[in-house]
């Protein structure tokens, strides 16, 4: 199963968290969602040594594999929404499409955001 890191896991790994690298499971395949490079680009255009981390992007980009948001994505985006919705547990929009993305790709999302885990069936891995 690939893995998808949100944006705080991608924050956690640009900055070198060893508790995130110490979960990261070897020769799993790390994935990275559209939504989450622009959550992570807005992040640190706002930071005072962006370019730190955009040279880190430049070096270490290589890493993951960049995910599309495409047709088979919105209509998971949709169901997932729906459920929340009745369910009375909704989330950020953007966080939806990140789930979107792991449920099409039958992903785990790498996170410290648990109202991931208010999503059926998507697999949700912290540290």
């Amino acid at each position: 199963m690939a893995l998808i890191l949100d944006t705080n896991a991608l924050s956690a790994f640009a900055a070198g968290d060893r508790e995130l690298l110490r979960v990261l499971p070897p020769q799993r395949l790390i994935t990275v969602p559209a939504i989450v490079l622009g959550e992570f680009l807005f992040g640190v255009r706002q930071l005072r040594n962006r370019s730190e981390f955009e040279d880190w992007l430049v070096q270490y980009g290589g890493l993951w594999q960049l995910l599309d948001v495409n047709a088979d994505t919105a209509s998971h985006y949709a169901d997932i929404r729906l459920d929340l919705k009745r369910a009375g547990r909704p989330i950020p929009t953007n966080d939806l499409w990140i789930a979107a993305l792991a449920r099409q790709h039958q992903s785990a999302v790498v996170t410290r955001d648990r109202h991931f885990d208010n999503i059926p069936g998507l697999a949700v891995m912290s540290w």
